[in-house]
């Protein structure tokens, strides 16, 4: 029951927010990862300077991770994930220091995930865990 309301919410959000990849594949991959067990404890996170931005936090068992969430329209550039380039890391990491050490866990605790999607019917979701220090 509950699957065929998310589909239903699915439907009307890609309307809604047809030219929005962004939007429609944070949405996508929080449900993938609740799904998956994690539990979902940020989205959006901005540090207060705004020197950086995570559009995932979420506890996988003892872990914080910490989802960079790549979504495209089709497959032909190539995979969503490869546009996480040195530059893009950098920025992750300081907003995740800044989290770390507002939410009092230790930085061994952390890691940094990607969730690619290619929207489709149906999206094709990859998560690639643990992809940079």
């Amino acid at each position: 029951m509950i699957g065929l309301v998310y589909r239903a919410a699915d439907a009307l959000r890609r309307r809604k927010l047809a030219g929005d990849h962004g939007r429609i594949g944070e949405d996508l991959a929080h449900r993938y990862l609740r799904r998956h067990g994690c539990t979902v404890v940020a989205r959006n996170y901005r540090t207060p300077s705004g020197s950086g931005e995570i559009d995932i936090v979420a506890w996988e068992g003892e872990t914080l991770v910490f989802v960079e969430v790549k979504t495209r329209g089709s497959a032909e550039f190539g995979a969503p994930e490869r546009a996480v380039d040195e530059e893009k890391q950098d920025r992750l990491r300081r907003a995740a220091r800044d989290y770390a050490r507002r939410a009092e866990v230790a930085w061994e605790k952390t890691r940094f995930d990607i969730v690619g999607i290619i929207l489709g019917s149906p999206p094709a979701i990859d998560w690639l865990r643990d992809v940079f220090r």
